[in-house]
C-alpha cells in the first residue's frame, strides 16, 4: 500500500522551523528517522520511506503555503491514489500547543493552504493532521505569529510532539484512519 503524505508549509530559510511550517518539521524527522531524503518533484520535495509493508510517498508542496492545491493534486494525479490515501498535515490557531486533531475531512478553519486543497480537489473530504500551534497572539497580529518561531517554552516538548505527529502518520497507513484517530487525537 502506498500513501500520500502532504505537510504543509513555506519554502525559503525565513520560514524555516515557523509555527506555519510544522507539516515541513513533522515530515523533515520522518525523512531523517528513515534515512530518506528530499529530491525536488514537480511542485514540491518528495521523499519515499517504508516501513511495515508500506510506502509513504512525503512532499513537502514548493509552491507556497496559498497554493499547496497544486502540489496535492499534481502528485495525487501522478501517484494515481485515491484522497482517502492521502493525508494533510497542517498547523491549526485553534487548537492548543500541542494538541493533535486528525480527521477524516473538514473546512478549511481560515487556513490558507487548507482552502487552496479544496478549491483545487472541488472537496473536502480528505484526511488532515491539525498540529495545535494556540492562538497566544495580541488581535491583528495572527500572521506574524503563524510566521514567527516556537517560544522557548514550546521549543521544550517541540521534538517529542513532532515525533507522536510522525508516528501517528506512519498508524496511518498500517491501523486504519478510524484507530489512528482513537488513539491520537489528544483529549
Amino acid at each position: 500500500m502506498k500513501y500520500l503524505i502532504v505537510g504543509l508549509g513555506n519554502i525559503g530559510p525565513e520560514y524555516a522551523e515557523t509555527r506555519h511550517n510544522i507539516g515541513f518539521m513533522v515530515l523533515d524527522y520522518l525523512a531523517k528517522k528513515y534515512e530518506a531524503s528530499f529530491d525536488s518533484g514537480r511542485h514540491a520535495f518528495v521523499a519515499e520511506i517504508k516501513t511495515k509493508g508500506r510506502t509513504y510517498v512525503l512532499v513537502k508542496p514548493t509552491t507556497y503555503m496559498n497554493l499547496s492545491g497544486k502540489a496535492v493534486s499534481h502528485w495525487l494525479n501522478s501517484l494515481k491514489l485515491p484522497v482517502e490515501q492521502m493525508m494533510v498535515i497542517t498547523d491549526d490557531i485553534a487548537l492548543p500547543y500541542g494538541k493533535i486533531r486528525i480527521r477524516t475531512k473538514g473546512s478549511a478553519g481560515g487556513h490558507n493552504g487548507l482552502k487552496h486543497i479544496e478549491q483545487t480537489l472541488g472537496h473536502n473530504n480528505y484526511p488532515r493532521l491539525r498540529f495545535g500551534v494556540g492562538d497566544t497572539f495580541h488581535k491583528g497580529k495572527q500572521v506574524d505569529y503563524v510566521l514567527g518561531k516556537f517560544s522557548e517554552d514550546e521549543q521544550i516538548d517541540l521534538q517529542g510532539l513532532i515525533e507522536k505527529t510522525a508516528d501517528s502518520i506512519i498508524a496511518f497507513g498500517t491501523i486504519g484512519l478510524e484507530r489512528t484517530m482513537n488513539q491520537y487525537n489528544t483529549k
